[in-house]
């Protein structure tokens, strides 16, 4: 049996692409990538042969290596690739390459290049299917919002019935969530880049080798910009071996992602309750399931995206800690830290995503516990609209409208028998002050933030449709 991490203990991403996305296999392909890269970029320019090229390119491959033995040896560097690199020119020489293919191997460049480089590459896979799922979700909420505009619902503050609202506006609040959150992981995206220093950020080796090598026409800055672009990566000219931003951008997006999706799920999980009964989530085989209780249709899709909201905070922090606290050229613990959090955050905020996108096509709106649930506050849910018209009716304003509402609740009298003693009817009539208590109309610009969102909704996904 092999040691691999296969996500027993994280459901959220477990079963999920972002699980082969981002294993370890996939991290140290990555990383074989970067180096047979960097030698391409060399074959190009000149300064080593292509046969150099072909040799390492032939030996980047993860299928060729013992990954338990290389994680067994990663202690002794404190990171993988210093022993990944002598397994290379072990392969190196049993296929009988030239001995200049492992000179060109890893020339001029130092572990954090490779490394830093290497994430940016499985983040950058991982996350293009974290934005797919992200488009579903927002798919998913704009239908509900444009199918429940005019559903009237009752709002909840502070866990206690408020006022009336509708649910096409709850959805549409979820939907806006995910589009802020969308766009900021879509820019953080598009800003992934080269990490390439060499040994202190200075590619003093690299020059020092250009120069001997005579030839004026090549330069590091070309070279870089040639591997960026070999890479899909953003070359950012300079290296930012110190400079961890690049770090918390990413970072900070996966965040807001995964708690854009956790509100979404704890709204569902709230609503899916049976005491409350609004909102169930889609009936899947195997789906929700109980080991001892066969009754029971757990919310399981919900309960991953709230997983995920209680998971990340602590790995945000570290990744702030760890760019808080670099010091000199290399990091000495702060880098390392960043590694494996960063990791998660891409696992957690990939697989919200897939859950998201079933959820969000899949979620069930239960019509008539709405309705029950909308009358379970009774009138009382309208004294704002009340207190607002009818206070300059009666003596002592806005706080006397308070006191029969409260009278209302207390001596279990009509409210509107109460408000009738007050007014008289030649003031306000039956019929308009029947009017105040009809839940549809108080609905204030809740149709129009909807729209809002719906069309922001509609002008991003125009976009996503133009990048395919």
């Amino acid at each position: 049996m092999d040691g691999a991490d296969y996500g027993v203990l994280a459901p959220t991403w477990a079963g999920t692409a972002a699980a082969s996305l981002s294993n370890d296999m996939a991290f140290i392909q990555a990383m074989l990538d970067v180096e047979a890269a960097w030698v391409q970029v060399q074959s190009d320019a000149g300064l080593c042969s292509t046969d150099d090229s072909r040799a390492v390119n032939t030996v980047a491959d993860v299928q060729r290596y013992d990954l338990t033995v290389l994680a067994s040896k990663t202690p002794d560097g404190a990171n993988a690739l210093i022993p990944l690199l002598g397994m290379m020119r072990e392969q190196l020489a049993v296929d009988r390459a030239p001995k200049s293919a492992s000179t060109a191997l890893h020339r001029g460049a130092t572990s954090q290049d490779i490394i830093d480089t290497a994430l940016m590459l499985v983040l950058a896979k991982t996350i293009g299917q974290t934005l797919s799922d992200l488009r579903s979700t927002a798919d998913g909420l704009a239908g509900l919002a444009r199918a429940h505009r005019e559903t009237v619902c009752i709002a909840r503050s502070l866990t206690q019935h408020a006022l009336p609202t509708t649910f096409g506006w709850k959805a549409a609040s979820w939907l806006s969530a995910v589009l802020d959150a969308e766009k900021q992981l879509d820019d953080a995206l598009q800003q992934l880049r080269l990490q390439w220093g060499g040994a202190a950020g200075t590619l003093a080796s690299l020059e020092q080798f250009l120069e001997g090598h005579g030839d004026a026409s090549v330069s590091t800055g070309q070279l870089s910009s040639q591997l960026a672009d070999r890479l899909g990566l953003k070359d950012p000219g300079a290296p930012w071996h110190t400079n961890r931003m690049p770090i918390l951008q990413i970072g900070s997006a996966l965040g807001a992602t995964i708690a854009a999706l956790g509100t979404f799920g704890a709204d569902v999980l709230t609503s899916s309750r049976p005491e409350i009964g609004e909102l169930s989530e889609p009936r899947e085989a195997g789906k929700g399931g109980s080991s001892a209780m066969p009754q029971k249709q757990n919310p399981v899709r919900s309960v991953l995206l709230r997983n995920a909201a209680f998971s990340s905070p602590g790995l945000l922090s570290t990744l702030f800690t760890a760019a808080g606290t670099a010091v000199d050229e290399r990091p000495d613990g702060g880098w390392h830290a960043e590694w494996s959090a960063l990791r998660e955050l891409t696992r957690l905020a990939a697989g919200a995503a897939f859950h998201a996108s079933f959820l969000a096509n899949g979620l069930s709106v239960n019509l008539p516990a709405i309705n029950r649930n909308l009358a379970l506050g009774g009138v009382a849910v309208l004294s704002e609209r009340l207190a607002t018209v009818l206070s300059p009716m009666v003596d002592g304003g806005k706080p006397a409208i308070q006191d029969l509402v409260r009278r209302s609740l207390r001596e279990e009298r009509p409210l509107h028998e109460l408000l009738r003693s007050e007014i008289p009817a030649e003031d306000f009539s039956d019929t308009k002050l029947n009017e105040l208590f009809d839940p549809a109309g108080y609905l204030g610009s809740a149709d129009r933030f909807t729209e809002t969102v719906l069309a922001d909704y509609s002008a991003r996904k125009e976009l996503w449709q133009s990048q395919n």
